[in-house]
């Protein structure tokens, strides 16, 4: 699984992360979630004016990148997009072990990261919108992913620490049929 060939940073994220990367004083890992991992680093064909990020470290962070590049930011204000902590989402276990470095050697202190495509999906899972549907099925498709894989993560790295078990495991068996349609067609 790969992830999209595109390689360049697309206007105005480009001009927006290079002025945040500058203000920054130190190095700052974000763990990168949404929209913005699945259409600037997978490839997925859509608009979207926010980073969501799950966390970054060091964690003493958060508040000043929001002060820099939040959504009331002037930052945010010139290029009207922003970043957005969002910590409030389903992540699997050892999520971090496959984190994906999105743009290494662009920034001197910022360092973005993507999940792997699973996880991006199993971010997706609580909020369950048409949206949310559109992009596992982009991301099944083009990545070629396996719905197996989907499920066992799911049922070992995710499912234990969920409420509402029955909910969770419906949209799972949901996804897999259909979006991952394409593999009927091999």
């Amino acid at each position: 699984m790969r992830r999209s060939e595109k390689t360049t940073l697309p206007s105005p994220w480009a001009e927006f992360l290079g002025e945040l990367d500058a203000l920054l004083p130190e190095q700052i890992d974000v763990h990168c979630i949404g929209g913005f991992v699945a259409s600037v680093f997978y490839g997925l064909p859509r608009v979207t004016v926010d980073v969501d990020y799950y966390c970054a470290q060091p964690v003493r962070c958060v508040n000043d990148l929001e002060a820099k590049a939040g959504a009331n930011s002037p930052l945010a204000i010139k290029y009207k997009v922003h970043l957005h902590h969002f910590s409030a989402n389903n992540l699997p276990e050892d999520y971090e072990a496959r984190l994906v470095e999105m743009f290494p050697g662009r920034f001197k202190n910022l360092r973005l990261f993507a999940p792997d495509p699973y996880n991006l999906i199993m971010s997706k899972l609580e909020r369950n919108s048409t949206k949310d549907r559109d992009d596992v099925e982009y991301l099944a498709k083009t990545l070629h992913l396996m719905p197996e894989v989907l499920r066992q993560r799911y049922e070992k790295e995710l499912r234990p620490y969920l409420g509402n078990e029955a909910r969770h495991d419906l949209t799972i068996k949901l996804w897999q049929e259909s979006c991952f349609e394409w593999l009927s067609s091999r």
